[in-house]
């Protein structure tokens, strides 16, 4: 994804390359305030790339997916001896008072970016009207899904719509913040033309990792079921008086399944990088896979992500830690790269239990999970180097969640292996920058499961299609039926905690997921996961910015 800052330079260079004696006159690049700024399509685009700056996270064990996935019971804290952070999130305990404040301060940041654009936003002039509404409407999606990620993981939170409002101010009740995430989206919806995806279209491959009106219809059918479920709703209550019920987001899931141009891919493994077909891994030869590359070809990516080769640590040379994708860092093996996986912080060992819970045949179980533990020579040379206890390395069950691991090559000319991304783009040679994999937020099999959730007349044709693609045979859909196929389909993809939640089934998950064998730095030991109820299932805000508030923001309850 390209940073503001970068987009800002590059037009820079342009002008002073194009207008001759003009550029002298431009009196000020660098420091324009809002009055005179927001004026043409092109700023508004720079602001917008600001925005979406803000989706990821520079700190990886602050990575929300990463974050989520600690959280569920179907993944441990992992990482090494002293890796607090992972052990405190798994375990329901904060490794410091502010360990949660890259999490919260960088989405915070995306809200007021978006805040400044709404602001001034009727200051552009737009000759196309469809190019003005797909703008706008990516703003509120940004804002919707900015508020929705805070109050997933904290609770509700101070509502600010105005760039310049009140920063010392209660949270809100959660009646009013989802009905302004709600009305957000539905105006995005509203807004955001309805362009069908096509991966031949350069354009639309321009545009990558840019919202569309398929993104906001999904991410309103999260957005519904979190709410009403957590909160024990029916419908979302509108600020201008509306209401959006069921049916309304049936309707709207129901257009992204059959209007998007998105859909299920054939084979599910398609979706990840593993099934790189350049690739030296026995099972993507062996089970004929052919990876989907990213969001430029794979119809089933309604919403992800994007990340480059620029990441680094220097914010002065326009490159951030935030550039490479933390989430497949941090899900790396600990110290250690064997084809055709590569190395990481070795975060989120795998519960056994999640790997016994799969029907026997599901394919999504291998295609979802390396495991360590069961000779399969379709694994290829991991399955005889790896080492166990590897740096430290805690919470080892031999599972590893698949999706998000680095993948590696042979390096041509050389002995050695090295992530598939710089052997293709070879710039940043640092096992910590290479990583490109987008982080897929909304995927289109999950816009079906959350329509056959919410009672759509296609609930069983939508359940049918994704179990026979794993090659299972059709069972009557029920909420139970929902409930696993959620959990099997989306492994590792940072949504498990959340339907706990609003499931109201976190208890009882954790109460079963205790005893379980693990190895602590290669020593077999038993490991139970505490859930506290308490806290409602909720992190602890900052510290530092609940003493900042003068008393106007309180602790997230059961974190006092």
């Amino acid at each position: 994804m390209k940073k503001i800052r970068n987009i800002i330079l590059v037009a820079i260079a342009l002008i002073a390359t194009s207008c001759g004696e003009d550029f002298l006159e431009q009196k000020d690049l660098y420091h324009r305030s809002d009055e005179s700024y927001y004026k043409t399509p092109e700023d508004i685009e720079e602001a917008l790339a600001g925005a979406y700056a803000a989706l990821p996270i520079d700190a990886g064990n602050n990575n929300p997916i990463i974050v989520s996935e600690l959280l569920s019971d179907d993944r441990f804290g992992g990482g090494g001896s002293n890796d607090d952070g992972f052990h405190g999130t798994d375990a329901f305990s904060v490794a410091s008072s502010d360990y949660y404040m890259d999490l919260f301060e960088t989405t915070w940041a995306g809200i007021l970016r978006v805040n400044l654009i709404l602001k001034r936003f009727d200051q552009a002039e737009f000759e196309n009207e469809d190019d003005r509404n797909q703008a706008l409407g990516e703003t509120y999606f940004l804002r919707a899904f900015f508020y929705f990620r805070l109050c997933q993981f904290f609770g509700p939170m101070p509502l600010r719509l105005e760039p310049d409002a009140p920063t010392k101010i209660p949270r809100a009740a959660p009646e009013e913040i989802y009905g302004q995430i709600a009305f957000d989206l539905k105006t995005a919806i509203e807004l955001m033309p309805a362009v069908a995806f096509n991966p031949l279209d350069a354009s639309q491959r321009a545009r990558l990792g840019h919202a569309t009106k398929w993104a906001a219809e999904g991410l309103m059918g999260r957005v519904f079921l979190f709410y009403t479920g957590y909160y024990g709703q029916t419908s979302i209550a509108l600020p201008d008086g509306g209401t959006i019920t069921s049916q309304d987001v049936i309707g709207w899931l129901d257009d992204c399944i059959e209007n998007s141009g998105h859909g299920l891919l054939s084979d599910f493994r398609n979706n990840w990088t593993y099934a790189n077909v350049n690739v030296n891994y026995p099972f993507a030869a062996d089970n004929n896979l052919v990876w989907a590359d990213g969001a430029a070809l794979n119809k089933e990516t309604v919403f992800a992500i994007k990340y480059s080769i620029y990441g680094g640590w220097s914010s002065n040379l326009g490159q951030e830690l935030s550039y490479s994708n933390q989430n497949v860092l941090y899900s790396g093996l600990r110290q250690q790269r064997h084809l055709p996986f590569g190395e990481g912080w070795g975060s989120g060992p795998v519960n056994p239990q999640l790997w016994d819970s799969f029907e026997e045949g599901d394919l999504r179980r291998e295609g979802s999970i390396l495991n360590l533990n069961i000779p399969n020579p379709e694994e290829g040379p991991i399955m005889d180097n790896f080492v166990w206890g590897s740096d430290n390395q805690m919470h080892e069950t031999g599972l590893w969640s698949k999706k998000y691991l680095p993948v590696y090559d042979s390096v041509p000319g050389e002995n050695r292996i090295a992530s598939i991304y710089f052997i293709q783009y070879p710039s940043q040679d640092n096992m910590q920058l290479w990583n490109m994999q987008d982080d897929i937020l909304i995927r289109f099999a999950d816009i079906m499961l959350m329509s056959a959730e919410l009672g759509s007349p296609n609930a069983q044709s939508y359940v049918d299609l994704i179990r026979g693609r794993a090659e299972l045979d059709p069972v009557t859909v029920t909420l139970d039926v929902i409930k696993a196929e959620r959990r099997h389909e989306l492994v590792g993809e940072g949504f498990r905690y959340f339907d706990l939640l609003r499931w109201h089934d976190a208890e009882a998950a954790f109460a079963v997921a205790t005893n379980i064998p693990v190895k602590n730095v290669g020593a077999d030991v038993i490991y139970t996961v505490d859930y506290r109820p308490e806290t409602g299932g909720f992190l602890p805000l900052p510290q530092s910015e609940v003493t900042l508030s003068d008393g106007q923001l309180e602790q997230t309850p059961g974190w006092d």
